[in-house]
């Protein structure tokens, strides 16, 4: 029978995969767009938001330009993906804009962009659900009351989905992306009908409120900033499109070509939406504010403010209806999948850092489903402390949001220069080098609009934010140099040399013992087994009593071995000891101690709560000293012997074997001392 903890894994995460089975995860384009690019798609319903809330602080004359903030938005998302179509041809391996700028920029730059795209990640996850959260209390109370744990609770399930496997998690997705992307389509579309066919003049439940300015009147260099602001929140609407390019090694086959329609589909779809949504809120005069308490001077009584696409859709569809609640439901659920971008880009992302050695090397490996399951963890861990430190408020959150994004875009389109300017000067077919002026064209063209848009992010919100991202990425950088330079010097301290090793004159033998029972007569006699040069039994006298039985008992039953007590005045086990090995190493720095542990085996968890720990602490401390073995042997309790052995050995190893398999005697469960009173 499986334990409750496997039993309760295997329903949350599914049996786990051969590593075989690799392949079958793969994915084909029309589960690779929800997978990779639901980010970026679903922005569209806050990117609206930021920019017509932005616009209100001029007051409500500031809204007519908001079409114009919507196309320069698109002009940059137009630029970006096909630039990146570049990318994914380039460097079809997965490493994105980390190996892009790693190859040609080097090191530090690669690192840079590493350390701005996984604090983007994460900032993804906290603010898609937390706009999630905003979309599903528009028609929810209790979600718009409740907005951390609604949050945390979503991050959590995502968390879940993609535990299972990227494959499962992309056909989880598709359904609501494809949903969302229909439903926003449609509201547009059926309020662009009314409005030019039908003839009907739209208007939405915030068309009446009388707004004013939160700043008054605006001079024409505070105008100019309060343009490039809301042009800054609405390039929000960019982050996620990087992920394909992380991600290009979970498509089918071609990869790079079908990562490259994916990217094209996806800045189509998304440009359609976010123009359309902003058109739309033109034509039915629709206003948002960012404080409606001191902006909204005069409105219906009551009236609390919903975000732009529960507004266009009830003003389309009309109150009460259900297409309105079909609206906001799937609107809401896109925003949570739309961390999902995030799942899949960090966990690679930090594999392949690991690889390189700038990340522990945990972040490397898959887990049961073949998903990298400590990256997908720590993800969720951070976002959901980012959650629950700015309360779930988007518009707190997204002031930290995209500057990443813009960091990694600049760095990897200069990176892409820099690798067409080296092939050119080795490439001599005319039609190879006509491609590749062309592609480095689109790449400059990229690098000097997204590093305009980075001036402006920069400048725009260093102050409502911004900064906090940027101390973190700097934070991350230096971590990850940190953990480069300590496995470089491991490496350097572990390479052999080509002096052979000095083998140790004596081996001194010493066992530790706490009672005279079962597992302290086998460890003197597997210790005498060893044949040492010396051996000797020791136990530590805490209590006269106590030490006077162990002593009459030795005698009594004729071990062969010497008994040597060492005293401790003030009851301490671990130091008298360590201080005995020092001892007998002090005499000749070439001989080395072997000491031997007697431990029990217990079979349940919670006996290990039951026994002294002291064995466990001296190990740990003997560790740290040179030239001393340490050797646990252990007595199987009866607890232990219950066990099944055949599941423990299956749970230990579970990657395919080629011929039969040899039966092998499992490794014991985490030892336990002995009763130790003076050990």
């Amino acid at each position: 029978m499986a334990s409750s903890t496997s039993l309760a894994k295997r329903l949350l995460l599914g049996r786990p995969f051969r590593s075989d089975r690799l392949q079958h995860t793969l994915l084909p384009k029309r589960i690779a767009l929800p997978v990779f690019a639901s980010d970026a798609l679903s922005s569209v319903a806050y990117a609206p938001d930021e920019i017509l809330l932005t616009l209100s602080i001029a007051g409500a004359s500031a809204f007519v330009i908001s079409p114009w903030i919507a196309l320069a938005v698109g002009v940059v998302m137009i630029t970006v993906v096909a630039s990146y179509r570049q990318n994914v041809h380039a460097y079809p391996s997965g490493g994105g804009d980390y190996e892009v700028a790693t190859v040609n920029l080097g090191p530090r730059a690669g690192l840079g962009v590493a350390s701005a795209l996984l604090v983007d990640y994460i900032l993804t996850v906290a603010v898609s659900t937390s706009s999630g959260v905003a979309a599903l209390g528009a028609v929810w109370p209790l979600a718009k009351n409740n907005p951390v744990a609604f949050c945390v609770g979503g991050i959590v399930i995502l968390t879940a989905l993609n535990l299972r496997g990227l494959r499962e998690a992309g056909i989880a997705f598709a359904v609501p992306t494809y949903a969302f992307i229909v439903v926003i389509i449609g509201v547009i579309l059926t309020g662009l009908v009314r409005e030019f066919v039908l003839g009907q003049e739209l208007r939405a439940p915030s068309a009446g409120l009388v707004i004013t300015a939160e700043h008054g009147h605006l001079t024409s260099f505070a105008f100019v900033y309060l343009l490039l602001r809301t042009f800054s929140s609405g390039c929000a609407a960019l982050t996620g499109v990087e992920a394909i390019s992380n991600g290009v090694p979970a498509f089918k086959p071609p990869k790079s070509k079908n990562a490259a329609t994916t990217l094209l589909l996806l800045g189509v779809t998304a440009i359609i939406m976010l123009v359309g949504i902003v058109v739309l809120s033109r034509r039915t005069h629709l206003q948002f504010v960012e404080d409606q308490s001191t902006q909204i001077v005069s409105g219906p009584p009551g009236y609390d403010q919903k975000p732009v696409v529960a507004q266009l859709a009830e003003t389309v569809f009309g109150h009460g209806s259900p297409l309105l609640y079909l609206v906001s439901a799937v609107t809401a659920l896109i925003l949570f999948l739309a961390a999902n971008t995030a799942f899949n880009g960090f966990p690679v992302l930090g594999s392949i850092l690991a690889q390189d050695r700038y990340l522990p090397r945990q972040l490397h490996t898959r887990g049961d489903r073949l998903a990298f399951s400590n990256g997908i963890i720590f993800l969720a861990g951070a976002a959901i402390v980012l959650v629950i430190a700015f309360q779930a408020e988007t518009t707190r959150l997204i002031q930290l949001y995209i500057v990443g994004v813009f960091v990694s875009f600049t760095l990897s389109q200069g990176g892409m220069i820099r690798h067409w300017n080296r092939l050119l000067r080795t490439q001599r077919d005319p039609a190879r080098r006509s491609r590749m002026k062309r592609s480095r064209a689109i790449n400059a063209f990229g690098m000097g609009l997204t590093g305009a848009v980075l001036i402006v992010v920069l400048i725009t919100k260093f102050l409502l934010g911004a900064w906090i991202a940027i101390a973190a990425m700097v934070v991350i950088y230096v971590t990850m140099l940190g953990i480069r330079k300590h496995y470089t010097r491991v490496a350097q301290e572990l390479q052999p040399t080509d002096e052979r090793p000095v083998l140790p004159s004596r081996n001194h033998a010493v066992v530790l013992v706490s009672k005279v029972h079962m597992p302290t007569l086998r460890a003197v006699a597997y210790a005498q087994a060893t044949r040492p040069d010396t051996l000797t039994a020791v136990t530590v006298n805490v209590d006269d009593k106590d030490t006077r039985t162990i002593q009459q008992e030795w005698e009594r039953r004729q071990i062969p071995v010497p008994l040597t007590v060492v005293d401790s005045p003030y009851r301490e086990i671990t130091r008298p000891i360590i201080d005995f090995v020092k001892g007998i190493r002090r005499g000749s720095p070439r001989d080395v101690v072997t000491v031997f542990v007697p431990e029990y085996v217990v079979g349940r968890w919670w006996e290990n709560l039951l026994h002294n720990q002291s064995a466990l602490r001296i190990k740990g401390r003997l560790l740290f000293e040179p030239g001393v073995m340490v050797t646990s042997v252990p007595w199987q309790l009866r607890s232990s012997q219950d066990r099944d052995l055949e599941r423990f050995d299956r749970g230990l190893s579970r990657a395919p074997q080629r011929g039969p398999r040899a039966r092998t005697e499992p490794p014991p469960d985490p030892a336990e001392p002995a009763e130790d009173a003076h050990t």
